[in-house]
């Protein structure tokens, strides 16, 4: 297996926006990034991400050899039960990372990092497992996002301050959403269109945040523009549309964690969430995003 399997396998172009996820936990709960434990916790959120693809493509390879055979499983440059290994290997030290920030440290919440950690790993392997079956799998990739929030605040504070719960919500929305498009993918079109209303819930939510913070707009001007730039090319359908709607989706995640952040007030690592965006866009041109 090259590197540039490894990276492929692991959709790393993707990691800024689970970055960013953790940011705007952090900010909503009360965090700071000077905390001795951030950097257990952004190892470990990496891990799950990164394992998590890798166990989808392991969990898909029968699939990927009919639709994708240029995937590295399909392609001979790995074999599945490689991939499998390394993905639960990922899975067991995410968690020993999220267990670490609970009770390695003084000061730490205990247990609950560690359980947010063990929800997290179960609904992304129950995803991966079954979510081509599955006509309610976006909203179990949904759920995995909205544990991030909650895995990232349990290392904070308990119980979870009500903004971390409902910023997480709607980031399941727009997960939804998202996902809902992604498993149209290898259609080329998109069949049905209500599911992507869910795309809507976080840009509603942002207009009320700007009634208090009117800097808000700043970052959900180009949220909405970049969602309403997703569903034009939904629905012209053109070749290579719906993948390109997609992965803008995706970096578009990192531009609603920074909204969310600027609706404390915190400007500064709002900005820090929106670099995740640019950074996100900048990587799928290397590293393909689905």
């Amino acid at each position: 297996m090259t590197l540039r399997d490894a990276l492929s396998l692991g959709r790393v172009s993707n990691l800024p926006t689970v970055w960013s996820n953790m940011l705007a936990a952090l900010v909503l709960t009360g965090g700071a990034l000077g905390d001795g434990r951030v950097a257990a916790l952004l190892a470990g959120l990496t891990l799950f991400y990164v394992g998590g693809m890798y166990l989808n493509d392991a969990f898909d390879a029968e699939i990927d050899a009919r639709e994708r055979p240029e995937r590295p499983i399909p392609a001979g440059r790995i074999s599945r039960a490689t991939v499998f290994a390394l993905g639960f290997a990922m899975l067991v030290l995410g968690i020993v990372c999220l267990a670490w920030t609970g009770l390695g440290v003084e000061g730490g919440t205990g247990v609950w990092p560690l359980l947010g950690g063990l929800a997290l790993a179960g609904t992304i392997v129950f995803y991966d497992r079954y979510h081509k079956a599955n006509p309610l799998s976006p909203v179990v990739m949904g759920a995995c996002r909205f544990l991030v929030y909650v895995a990232t605040g349990l290392t904070v504070a308990v119980p979870l301050p009500p903004a971390l719960l409902l910023g997480g919500g709607l980031l399941l929305c727009y997960v939804i959403g998202l996902t809902y498009v992604a498993k149209q993918e290898t259609l080329g079109r998109v069949r049905n269109l209500w599911p992507l209303l869910f795309l809507a819930a976080p840009l509603a939510y942002g207009l009320l945040l700007a009634g208090d913070y009117p800097l808000v707009l700043v970052y959900l001007a180009p949220l909405a523009a970049w969602v309403a730039l997703a569903l034009w090319l939904i629905r012209r359908r053109g070749p290579g549309d719906i993948p390109r709607a997609v992965i803008n989706l995706i970096a578009g995640i990192s531009l609603y964690d920074a909204m969310l952040i600027a609706g404390t007030g915190n400007l500064g690592l709002a900005g820090l969430a929106l670099l995740g965006f640019f950074l996100t866009l900048g990587l799928q041109r290397y590293v393909a995003g689905t």
